[in-house]
């Protein structure tokens, strides 16, 4: 059975993908890291965005 990921804190994840925007920024990634670091920021941002999402809907049935 899989186990399910543990999600980051957002603040872990956003700087986690400041540090990968970072090595891109500054050359440091090399073309062999490249598909897994893009996959791993889009894991980030996806996650960031439901994050997001869920607490402007709290706010909404808060607001409402």
């Amino acid at each position: 059975m899989a186990k399910k990921k543990q999600e980051l804190p957002y603040a872990e994840a956003m700087a986690e993908i400041e540090k990968i925007l970072a090595r891109f920024r500054s050359d440091e990634m090399d073309v062999d890291s490249l598909a897994a670091e893009v996959r791993r920021a889009t894991e980030l941002i996806a996650s960031c965005r439901e994050r997001l999402r869920k607490a402007e809907e709290e706010v909404n049935k808060t607001l409402e």
